[in-house]
């Protein structure tokens, strides 16, 4: 049953995440903020669950303890081991801001609101104490392992309030948003995925595997984040004045440390990307004290304070015998003695930082040194522009000086790095420059996705533009006699960014909640003892998508679904497809010769389509007596239809419009025509609640009958409309085959698999051969 109307449905539906927090008066901020993160720490008391990812600098550790304090519940913020002390001294430095620095929930009592503790040490907490949740550095959600992701995630999953503050991340970074979205309970990843992103993959030998923002889904995506979360990398992405966030200059200078050694297998002037892992971690042990000496000398004939990056502890070890005023911060040290060194550094009292960029290189602010050396460098970009940020943030006065020292044979690393930081800055600005616009702080934000409506009428058709819930309600009762349709396949084929598309769903549940209201309209407009003929297929299961590989019963969940809104299940028929036409087309190695002479058990045969057929309970009060002969009723009541090629359909190119991600798949032209002919008789009404471009009008019209149609893309209600109106010069004609043919080619699968390149078949053949759990999604 309807549980509530379509409207209030609609709402519900969108994608935008409503507020859940408290609303703030402005004039409680702490006065040492500025603009900008006052009005973001109201922005985020008031949404309840949200994210802050601000670039270096630019003070989430205020905005986020402002948050924690007027949320007013009792709050845990969990922070890298290295900044949680650093937060419990700024705060209360910078903000008047007491918060208790604790290890388990025994610590936690009734005289403190604000704890904090490091996330090694979260499993000793009961979250049910808590109120609400900050984690701090929150994109140490992708780096730690997944048993522990996941147990913060389920940890915190009832509790009221949760904030993520980190740095921005890049917009091509699915892992980090997912992360975020799932751990906020915004959405979690599968359904993410499903929503806004397709998964691409390289078709050359070397498998690349890719998450790309679907065409149509692009603006109702960053709609989306920029309802939970705030990318800011300067004020004025925000429309705040920058004074006093403008960033000093920054060197970069690359030195190399000349050595004697030679790894094996590495010829002269081979870089170190020829040689295998193994071989470049020794080379880095090898050339240790040739990079120690020319570091040492670099930092010992400078008076200024220096951070130096290490990679190993070999490394560390070295440097600390050879530069007398260095304090090294290991791994292995208490939390109290790197907290010490960490802080004597901060305050200038200890001249040189030795740590690596894990134990160091995260939250902490380093601002008070504005120079660095590397001691080598691998691929890790992230850790890269963690370390050089700790000095080069807002609010440095002094330009920074960083220094990478690497051997000869380590030249590329270098090169890749660099190639990443700028691939990385240009994402990070396109992720910013997309969300601000749509922030709630922008007063033009958030343009509503546009709904038309429109009506054009011709002989023997009327075709409506707009949503088929609604345009159905002007559809008199009991008035049609046969419906033909098919409709979206569940998360398979969303059109358009609007609510209103039934594919456009965050779920199953959604889609077919959302659907249920289009069966619901489709009885009541039907004639009782009439049908309605539903074409489907079942759906792939994708281990990225699904977390496992084989199909997805959706012919069977349609069922389900005309039986629980009021409808008889009928009849069940198989339309034949031709499984090498869909190998070359789904690029499917799961019917590819070479998985037949490899692994029979990867393969699985042709996807046929499914015409479901349902009767309105009731006495059908005037006959049909269908044109069909009997040799055609002896071809057409077996339970597979065969002879219908893929290619008798509409053509699709012109519907297509530029950010499709999807391609049409209209029904083939003589599984409708054997529909109508069986279940109508001339001058009959027949509908289409998803009339696409038409095809389901097109047969109606050319047989004598009357069609009804409803589309709600205009780009497809365009075509539609022509092909209508081609449909009624087309009246009376059988010749259909041929005409269909002529518009879409012969469709031979030889021809089609003789015309492929060679790139073409290595692709289907790596598809074949990769390792299982990897097909395509």
């Amino acid at each position: 049953m309807q549980n509530k109307d379509y409207a209030e449905f609609l709402a519900s539906k969108t994608l935008l995440v409503k507020p859940s927090g408290k609303t703030i008066d402005p004039a409680l901020i702490n006065p040492v903020l500025f603009p900008f993160q006052r009005d973001i720490v109201v922005w985020a008391c008031r949404k309840g669950r949200s994210a802050i990812f601000a670039s270096t600098g630019l003070g989430k550790t205020a905005m986020q303890v402002e948050w924690a304090r007027l949320i007013g519940e009792r709050t845990i913020i969990v922070a890298p081991l290295s900044v949680a002390r650093q937060t419990v001294r700024e705060s209360l430095a910078l903000l008047g801001v007491t918060i208790k620095y604790v290890r388990s929930d025994s610590e936690v009592d009734n005289s403190q609101q604000l704890y904090i503790t490091n996330y090694e040490m979260i499993e000793h907490f009961d979250p049910a104490l808590f109120g609400a949740v900050v984690l701090d550095e929150s994109s140490i959600l992708k780096s730690i392992d997944g048993a522990t992701k996941d147990k913060l995630i389920a940890m915190f999953s009832d509790t009221p309030y949760r904030l993520c503050c980190t740095a921005t991340p890049a917009p091509n970074d699915i892992k980090e948003l997912a992360n975020h979205s799932e751990f906020l309970g915004i959405m979690n990843r599968k359904d993410m995925l499903s929503c806004f992103f397709r998964y691409s993959q390289s078709s050359s030998t070397e498998r690349t595997d890719a998450w790309q923002l679907k065409g149509h889904a692009v603006q109702a995506f960053y709609e989306w984040l920029a309802s939970w979360s705030i990318a800011i990398v300067r004020p004025s992405d925000l429309g705040y004045a920058d004074d006093g966030y403008n960033l000093p200059k920054l060197t970069v200078q690359l030195i190399t440390a000349e050595t004697s050694y030679t790894p094996e297998g590495l010829l002269p002037g081979m870089l170190i990307k020829a040689v295998s892992a193994i071989e470049a971690k020794r080379l880095r042990h090898q050339t240790i004290q040739d990079r120690a000496s020319l570091i040492a000398s670099t930092v010992n004939n400078s008076g200024e304070q220096w951070i130096v990056w290490v990679g190993l502890n070999d490394e560390g070890d070295t440097l600390e015998g050879m530069i007398p005023d260095s304090v090294q911060v290991t791994g292995s040290q208490s939390p109290e003695h790197k907290s010490t060194a960490i802080e004597t550094f901060q305050d200038g009292k200890t001249r040189v930082l030795v740590s690596k960029t894990k134990i160091c290189g995260f939250g902490m602010n380093l601002q008070n040194c504005h120079n660095m050396i590397f001691f080598g460098i691998d691929y890790s970009w992230e850790s890269y522009y963690q370390a050089v940020r700790r000095c080069w943030r807002f609010g440095q006065t002094s330009p920074v000086n960083v220094q990478i020292v690497t051997s000869s044979q380590e030249i590329d690393v270098y090169n890749v790095l660099m190639q990443k930081e700028k691939e990385a800055t240009a994402m990070i600005k396109k992720l910013v420059a997309a969300v601000a616009p749509n922030s709630e702080l922008n007063p033009l934000a958030h343009k509503n996705v546009p709904y038309q409506t429109a009506t054009e009428t011709g002989h023997g058709w009327t075709l409506m533009l707009g949503d088929s819930t609604e345009r159905m309600t002007e559809i008199p009762d009991e008035s049609i006699d046969l419906s033909i349709y098919s409709p979206p396949f569940s998360d398979l084929f969303v059109y358009s960014a609007s609510p209103r598309d039934v594919g456009n769903s965050k779920s199953q549940d959604e889609f077919f909640e959302h659907y249920g209201y289009i069966i619901r309209e489709n009885l009541r407009v039907t004639k009782p003892g009439r049908l309605c003929c539903v074409h489907c297929q079942d759906l792939r299961a994708y281990q990225n998508a699904d977390a496992y590989i084989g199909m997805k019963d959706f012919t069977g969940d349609v069922i389900q679904a005309y039986r629980d809104n009021g409808w008889e299940f009928w009849h069940r028929i198989t339309i034949d497809k031709d499984p090498q036409v869909q190998a070359v087309r789904l690029k499917d190695s799961r019917l590819l010769f070479v998985t037949l002479r490899k692994d029979s058990t990867r393969l699985a045969g042709g996807y046929a389509d499914y015409m479901l057929i349902f009767k309105k309970p009731g006495e059908n009060q005037v006959p049909v007596v269908p044109d069909v002969s009997e040799q055609e009723w002896i071809n057409w009541a077996r339970p597979v239809w065969n002879g219908i090629k893929e290619t008798a359909v509409l053509p699709t190119r012109q519907a297509k419009a530029n950010d499709d991600e999807k391609h049409m798949c209209p029904t083939q032209l003589p599984a409708i025509e054997r529909c109508v002919r069986l279940w109508s008789n001339k001058g009959e009404k027949i509908l289409s609640p998803f009339a696409g471009i038409g095809s389901e009008g097109h047969e109606t019209v050319r047989l004598d009958r009357q069609f009804v149609g409803i589309e709600l893309k205009p780009e497809y209600y365009n075509v539609a409309l022509v092909n209508l109106r081609n449909a009624e010069h087309l009246a009376g004609a059988h010749d259909l085959f041929a005409w269909a043919e002529t518009q879409n080619g012969n469709g031979d699968p030889i021809a089609e698999y003789e015309a492929l390149t060679a790139a073409d078949v290595m692709a289907l053949d790596n598809l074949a051969s990769a390792p299982q759990g990897q097909e395509e999604t």
